[in-house]
């Protein structure tokens, strides 16, 4: 008989500190252990009071009743969004400082360089001041980097588990809800709909959360333009052709991952569906031998299904790389 399994050990971002939290110092126990050997389950940290599927599911669900009492008053259709923004606007709001921060970086970076550049074209040894100047628009790039480094992996840790908050209460929501389910209810969806629920449509929350803040960043960020011209000249616009290149590439590559997803769920929902008949009817398989062919089938299934889920993996790495990699080469064609 299998032992009872073994309780995980007391996450240390409970106790953790300003100082840690900001470096992610907490982690290094972690990364010590990794390092010796493989990771097991047992190495595992606990999961946060905060975090925890009961607690978000409820607190969720509280919302979403309010949002239920509200629609019946208001003669109209409950919103799950409505129930989502007044649940996680106060958090998630907060983030925004953090991308704020970073791009007033990014956009003050490039004249600090800018300066520290002209330094050099005009180089008289016997000027002090603009020795003295320069050294500072070099600390002040310094800085910069550094405040970006951290800024950035703070507010992509935190927005992304602000994500997964929303996606775990969700699936909490849906388990709840598809126990409460009658027989005819059930009978209008199959398993494989409630799995592509759980295991795919919900991962779009930890997506959004990362580019939501982005839509009123932009803005902010064109106009952030006009300082680049009064800074560096019309060498700026060549880093916005190439931003402007890159856009309609995201698009398309977005347009062909939603493709892609939506067959994989359709080829998941029709692989379950198949298991479920091959388990509900083993007898019968069983007794004339059908095994091979049965397996065969569910195999050509899961093949085609791994097929999509592959390119669909190929494309989000492709997005995700220009991503990170747009703002560096808008530097580089900037001052090239």
């Amino acid at each position: 008989m299998e032992g009872a399994r073994k309780p995980f050990k007391r996450n240390p971002a409970a106790t953790a500190g300003l100082l840690s939290k900001v470096f992610f110092w907490w982690l290094n126990p972690l990364f010590r252990v990794g390092h010796k050997r493989s990771l097991e389950e047992d190495d595992m940290y606990e999961v946060l009071p905060e975090d925890g599927s009961q607690r978000l599911g409820m607190e969720l669900n509280s919302y979403w009743e309010h949002e239920v009492e509200n629609s019946r008053k208001d003669l109209r259709k409950p919103s799950l969004s409505k129930a989502i923004i007044k649940c996680y606007w106060k958090s998630y709001s907060v983030l925004g400082v953090f991308t704020l921060i970073e791009e007033t970086i990014k956009v003050v970076q490039p004249i600090f360089l800018g300066k520290v550049i002209r330094y050099f074209e005009s180089y008289n040894p016997e000027d002090m001041n603009a020795l003295y100047e320069s050294l500072g628009y070099a600390a002040g790039l310094s800085l910069c980097t550094v405040g970006l480094v951290v800024l950035h992996h703070l507010y992509f840790y935190y927005v992304q588990r602000s994500g997964m908050k929303i996606r775990v209460a969700m699936c909490h929501m849906i388990y709840k809800k598809a126990l409460c389910l009658s027989s005819t209810a059930m009978g209008k969806t199959t398993t494989g709909q409630i799995v592509n629920l759980l295991s795919n449509d919900v991962n779009k929350f930890d997506e959004v959360t990362i580019f939501l803040h982005f839509l009123w960043i932009g803005p902010l960020q064109a106009a952030a333009v006009g300082l680049l011209w009064a800074e560096i000249g019309p060498s700026c616009l060549a880093g916005m052709g190439v931003l402007m290149f890159l856009m309609p590439v995201q698009t398309m590559f977005g347009r062909l991952f939603s493709k892609f997803r939506s067959k994989t769920a359709t080829l998941t929902d029709s692989r379950i569906r198949t298991m479920n008949e091959v388990v509900s009817g083993i007898r019968i398989i069983k007794m004339y031998a059908w095994e091979k062919p049965f397996a065969s089938l569910v195999a050509d299934i899961r093949s085609k299904e791994i097929s999509k889920v592959m390119n669909s993996s190929y494309l989000r790495g492709l997005n995700m790389a220009s991503f990170f990699c747009a703002s560096k080469i808008i530097l580089f064609v900037t001052f090239t």
